[in-house]
């Protein structure tokens, strides 16, 4: 198999010539990236870092799920007091309907 000619044109050839090896580390560089990394978080801000920092603490993330929780059964509740609403207002009209034959001949009526 032929060897690729190299291409004298590379563009990375003047990159790799202004390339220096990384110099020492200052000793104060952990603390500075640390202070850097708080800044950016920092800076980010916003709603969502605060629901995000106040649920990443247990009692307020159990406070929150119970919560969620209460108004869901709530919710639910009232669903359900609706149907049965509904429901006990079908049996009524289903019973007026029963015991007199003139509200049904009456309903017949409307309906023609």
């Amino acid at each position: 198999m032929p060897t690729p000619l190299p291409n004298p044109n590379d563009p990375l050839d003047p990159l790799l010539d202004r390339w220096k090896a990384p110099s020492e580390p200052t000793p104060n560089l952990t603390p500075e990236i640390w202070r850097r990394i708080a800044l950016t978080e920092s800076s980010r801000g916003g709603l969502w870092s605060e629901i995000d920092a106040w649920l990443s603490r247990p009692p307020f993330a159990v406070l929150f799920v119970a919560c969620c929780a209460l108004i869901g059964l709530f919710l639910a509740e009232v669903r359900v007091n609706q149907q049965q609403r509904a429901h006990s207002a079908q049996l009524a009209r289903s019973y007026l309907q029963l015991i007199d034959p003139l509200m049904k001949a009456n309903t017949l009526a409307k309906l023609q």
